[in-house]
């Protein structure tokens, strides 16, 4: 049998080499949050996990009974799949909440078929101690922040730039009162471990590009550790651009739109924002003018709640986004010079 238990600093070495990342808990669990990259080949399921976490309470024995039999029949299920997609002596990583049984069994039997198996002691558990102990180490690399108001195309030159972090992205949200537009934001946990998992990647980079954000990104909190770096020991570019290109942006940002999520922001926004500014809004997208929809609310009320930083280092017009990137990379270079 080839298992080895590792801890988590020893773990994330290895990572690298698996040729799959097995999360061994239940579904539930590993939708809410998981290490990124792993799969779900769950020892129990939701219905399951809660069963046996019950009776565990009042009769340990029953428990792991009960447990052992579940994780064989799921394994069952499992094995096949496993065993058609990843060879007979792959690498293959496993975890579970604390390192305890749901692992142990999926790696005990992966291993007897001749896996080699790395197991993290501890679980994700011990992992999540890691990110969060991370997360609050201070940031050992330059931003290169990007401010400037909504629709001057701040996240499409983090897109095209290298390298970056795109902190929207990975939070689900744009950022402003009508972000949430592509759907459920990730849980914090989850927003936490793919931060930490893309700082991982960019060890070693001296200068990063990044857009400056609030320390919310809807329900998303920042870490102190990004947000302070971003704000106080960057590099501050404002980006700025003509009405008709943020426009066009914000056209192209917020195309999901439908009715009943813009009464919804139009009703959180209504103390911020002039009635009859609002009025026009509300006229303009019942006509299917969005473009007047858009020009109304960057200049009524996007621009108006604005808080420009204290610091700004320049100022680049991303009317030609080429020109831009060329501006930026210019600084980026010269930040590494000097690094």
């Amino acid at each position: 049998m080839s298992v080895i238990d590792l801890d988590i600093d020893q773990w994330l070495d290895e990572r690298d080499s698996f040729e799959l990342l097995i999360d061994a808990r239940s579904p539930c669990e590993y939708e809410y949050s998981c290490i990124v990259g792993s799969k779900n080949y769950f020892a129990l399921d939701d219905a399951q996990h809660k069963e046996v976490g019950t009776i565990y309470k009042t009769n340990r024995a029953s428990a792991k009974v009960l447990g052992a039999r579940y994780i064989c029949l799921n394994l069952d299920k499992h094995l096949l799949e496993i065993s058609s997609k990843f060879r007979v002596g792959a690498k293959v990583g496993v975890y579970c909440a604390k390192g305890g049984m749901r692992s142990a069994s999926i790696a005990h039997v992966l291993g007897m078929i001749g896996y080699r198996v790395v197991r993290l002691v501890g679980g994700y558990k011990a992992y999540r101690n890691h990110v969060l102990s991370e997360l609050n180490r201070p940031i050992n690399m330059r931003f290169i922040t990007l401010f400037g108001n909504t629709g001057t195309r701040k996240t499409k030159l983090i897109n095209e730039l290298s390298p970056s972090i795109n902190l929207e992205k990975m939070a689900n949200h744009l950022g402003s009162v009508f972000g949430s537009v592509s759907g459920k934001q990730p849980s914090q946990k989850a927003f936490e471990d793919a931060l930490f998992e893309r700082l991982r990647e960019l060890r070693g980079v001296k200068v990063c590009f990044i857009e400056g954000e609030s320390r919310r990104i809807g329900e998303i909190t920042l870490p102190e550790s990004i947000y302070k770096a971003m704000r106080e020991d960057s590099i501050n570019v404002e980006i700025f651009a003509d009405i008709k290109n943020r426009i066009d942006c914000i056209l192209d940002d917020y195309c999901g739109v439908d009715r009943a999520f813009f009464d919804e922001c139009m009703t959180k926004i209504r103390a911020f924002i002039s009635k009859d500014a609002k009025d026009d809004a509300i006229s303009a997208y019942s006509s299917g003018d969005n473009a007047k929809v858009a020009e109304i609310l960057l200049t009524q009320y996007y621009d108006k709640v604005y808080k420009k930083p204290a610091r700004i280092d320049c100022s680049i017009c991303s009317d030609d986004i080429e020109y831009a990137k060329s501006k930026l990379l210019e600084i980026s270079q010269n930040l590494n010079c000097i690094a």
